[in-house]
């Protein structure tokens, strides 16, 4: 859902907002954010996958508030930072490592377009989509390339193996059986 008003959001007007209010800043734009059980359910396995090879000197997380520019306070549904940042909201784009989205029906085309593009401006050198609206999860990683653009380097709903930011595998398989099985019993 989006708030209107006269002019723009800018960072330094969410400062007023509730800290308990779920948000993020996009193009000037405030969003509220409302996700599933199931969106979080996969998320929560994203980072358990994420979290298995991490490296000491980062932390993975997920819906932390990231500090792109005074247009853009991004709050992706995982993201890996530099650990001196442990305790820091929002994060500063330099010190994200990864930034993790999960589509939801209501938000692709702002994850897709929108956020991939604040991510690359901001130099975030690694972004992945993962797409659980289609029949089988996907996932998608993009590496930033020259002029702070991103280049698609995977597309896969298989097993996902990469070796950037480090060596980390995601069964997407075993996601979207996951997934079915939730949604199997829905309704009962």
């Amino acid at each position: 859902m989006e708030r209107t008003r006269s002019r723009e959001w800018t960072a330094e007007d969410l400062v007023d907002l509730p800290r308990d209010l779920r948000y993020e800043l996009v193009n000037g734009r405030l969003v509220t954010l409302s996700w599933t059980p199931l969106h979080q359910q996969l998320c929560l396995e994203l980072l358990l996958a994420v979290e298995e090879r991490l490296p000491a000197d980062v932390l993975a997380s997920m819906h932390v508030s990231v500090a792109i520019d005074r247009r853009h306070e991004l709050r992706p549904d995982l993201v890996v930072v530099r650990v001196q940042r442990a305790n820091t909201s929002p994060v500063p784009a330099a010190d994200v490592v990864l930034a993790v989205e999960v589509l939801a029906a209501f938000d692709s085309r702002r994850d897709l377009d929108d956020k991939r593009s604040a991510y690359a401006h901001a130099g975030v050198r690694s972004y992945w989509v993962v797409d659980p609206l289609q029949k089988r999860i996907t996932l998608t990683e993009y590496a930033l390339g020259a002029g702070r653009e991103y280049e698609q380097v995977t597309h896969t709903e298989d097993l996902f193996v990469s070796e950037r930011p480090w060596k980390v595998s995601v069964d997407l398989p075993a996601l979207t059986a996951r997934r079915n099985d939730l949604l199997a019993t829905e309704g009962e």
